[in-house]
């Protein structure tokens, strides 16, 4: 036992010198340089949105109005970029390919079916609508439907379901407010007896 103990080696003090004991190197301003390498952004932005740099390409593109699971799929396989890419990782031609196929899948050979806006009432085309554009074409539309006084339009105009679901007891407006049924009415206060 009292070999173990004689074998400790004897630490000196440190002599205070005014500066910090420890050495500090400067961290670099990216916590993800480790993991993704020194050209991870944290914010990658295509088409005007703003997408989250750790996520994957084809989860990250969802966010964009407009772009669901399956068209990010034909985006990224159009595109010819991985899906499971980190998106902080994209260099600029890639962006740059993205926007491409996002801004025109017909020229991609894109099926009618996956786009948003067939045979348009203007133009008679199948294309795809994203970002502030889906909600003006939106609003274009029930403004037409509401102008021509079509049956869709007169619903929209009611606040009434537009596509022939019942409204017998769904679609109340004042929930909670008004109760259906019969109500009670308030017991009448008798007459006081008149005084002689």
């Amino acid at each position: 036992m009292e070999d173990k103990q004689a074998k400790k080696p004897v630490v000196a003090k440190p002599v205070p010198t005014g500066k910090p004991a420890f050495n500090r190197t400067p961290q670099s301003s990216n916590p993800y340089s480790d993991k993704y390498g020194a050209d991870f952004r944290h914010i990658v932005r295509i088409v005007n949105t703003d997408l989250k740099g750790e996520k994957k390409v084809l989860m990250a593109l969802q966010k964009i109005k407009g772009v669901s699971y399956m068209f990010s799929n034909f985006i990224c396989f159009s595109a010819k970029i991985d899906p499971n890419t980190i998106t902080g990782k994209l260099s600029g031609d890639d962006i740059l390919k993205l926007e491409n196929v996002i801004k025109n899948p017909p020229k991609f050979n894109c099926p009618s079916w996956m786009m948003n806006r067939r045979k348009d009432y203007e133009t008679g085309q199948d294309m795809h609508i994203i970002t502030t554009d889906l909600n003006l074409t939106t609003d274009d539309d029930l403004k037409r439907m509401k102008k021509i006084r079509s049956y869709k339009g007169v619903r929209h105009m009611l606040g009434q379901p537009v596509r022939g679901q019942r409204t017998k007891s769904n679609f109340r407006k004042n929930k909670g407010k008004v109760s259906l049924g019969v109500r009670k009415s308030a017991p009448v206060a008798k007459a006081a007896p008149a005084k002689k």
